[in-house]
């Protein structure tokens, strides 16, 4: 069983690449007039590089359990996020026009790629990263079409237009070449420069969301509303993993696609609700609570879930 200290080491960098974002626009390294175009980079080429490489070869992706459940559970934990959200939402206090959808928006959308991905790669076999991104369609399905609708209070045409971005394609591609049996025949120089994008994908992520969101805590105290805080960790880092336990446990599923739940159970709340929040007429403070106080406390967290979790499982 691996140790705790060998699991918040894994999850240490990820939150000290962040810090080093939040450091690098403080003291005007990093100004904002470059946060889309590097985010643009990050997420229509170091990232569908990064997506591409794990999925094009991994035998894991050829097995056909492997195409259905993992994006059908990737919708459906996303979902049943969101569902939860809205009571818990008015158990906080909150009211639609005063953050009850941004709440639910944002407890109900976890960490599926920065924490997750560094987190597979150190823990399980190669196969489970490739497992892990396509779990991560159903994701962005999810995200493009109800969690839009949910953040904008109506209608699903501004998510639709993002259902087909880079990333998913490049998850279309590579199991395409994959299930062709042509994942092995990709040249050489070509893998390799798709390796190279690749690696560029998680530290720069990291660093750019750091500084994205530091202006969230210029002023720390606006962070600090005691009910938004506990009832979004509850739900996010309690009530929400110990129901992805129960499903990669008793759902008949291979290996790898029980060790992506246990590592998403674990997540603390996405960042991108913050932008979704401000893009569509939300509550960008209500996100910035969630996301801070669930990040906060998932960096002591994330290391119990999984090592209870994968003991629970039994993977």
């Amino acid at each position: 069983m691996t140790g705790y200290a060998t699991l918040l080491g894994l999850i240490a960098p990820v939150f000290i690449l962040i810090a080093a974002g939040v450091t690098a626009r403080r003291i005007g390294w990093l100004g904002t007039e470059a946060d889309a175009s590097l985010l643009k980079l990050v997420v229509n080429l170091f990232y569908p590089c990064l997506v591409f490489g794990a999925v094009v070869a991994s035998p894991s992706i050829a097995e056909p359990a492997n195409l259905l459940w993992p994006p059908l559970l990737g919708f459906a934990t996303i979902v049943l996020g969101f569902a939860i959200g809205f009571p818990a939402a008015r158990l906080a206090g909150l009211s639609k026009g005063k953050g009850l959808r941004t709440f639910a928006v944002a407890v109900g959308l976890f960490n599926w790629g920065y924490i997750p991905i560094p987190l597979v790669t150190g823990l399980f076999p190669p196969g489970t990263l490739g497992v892990l991104f396509v779990f991560n369609v159903g994701v962005e399905f999810a995200l493009w079409t109800v969690g839009i609708a949910l953040m904008a209070g109506g209608g699903l045409r501004e998510g639709r237009k993002h259902l087909f971005n880079p990333v998913v394609v490049s998850i279309i591609l590579a199991v395409a070449v994959n299930l062709a049996g042509f994942g092995g025949e990709v040249p050489a120089f070509a893998m390799k420069t798709i390796t190279a994008l690749g690696a560029c994908a998680i530290p720069l992520g990291l660093v750019v969301i750091g500084a994205v969101t530091s202006e969230h805590i210029e002023r720390p105290g606006d962070l600090l509303n005691a009910r938004v805080i506990a009832m979004s960790s509850l739900v996010r880092l309690g009530l929400l993993p110990f129901l992805f336990l129960l499903l990669a446990k008793f759902l008949p599923i291979g290996v790898e696609l029980k060790q992506v739940l246990v590592v998403q159970a674990a997540m603390p709340a996405a960042v991108f609700p913050m932008v979704m929040a401000k893009h569509y007429n939300g509550h960008p403070l209500t996100a910035a609570q969630v996301v801070a106080a669930t990040t906060a406390i998932a960096i002591f967290l994330i290391p119990v879930w999984l090592k209870a979790g994968l003991a629970f499982v039994g993977v």
